[in-house]
């Protein structure tokens, strides 16, 4: 079982937020739908900006820990190590998905009628 720390931001960059997940994407999907959870609409937590799995429970929640009590200059060091740009990783995630599930392509244009 998958056991990932991750960092996700609004578009601004304004707000850091360390979170605890088994299912990155399902996560994800639940900060969308639920924007105004921790914010207001204009600070929405939409961008997975950092992730590190983990092989254990154990070892995930010593790591939760460990990041959220870093200073936001040493999340933001963390962050540009791995992802300087701060681009939303969550577009890889649902490719990788995609790839390890199947998926087929539908033509949107059929020229044979």
């Amino acid at each position: 079982m998958k056991n990932i720390v991750f960092i996700v931001t609004d578009r601004n960059r304004n707000n850091l937020h360390v979170g605890l997940s088994a299912d990155l994407i399902k996560t994800m999907n639940f900060y969308r739908k639920m924007p105004n959870l921790f914010f207001d609409a204009g600070q929405q937590l939409t961008r997975l900006v950092y992730f590190e799995e983990l092989s254990s429970e154990t070892m995930a929640a010593e790591r939760f820990k460990m990041i959220n009590q870093f200073t936001r200059l040493q999340k933001e060091k963390m962050i540009r190590n791995v992802n300087p740009d701060w681009i939303d990783l969550t577009t890889g995630l649902d490719y990788e998905k995609m790839l390890k599930t199947g998926f087929q392509v539908k033509p949107v244009f059929s020229f044979m009628s």
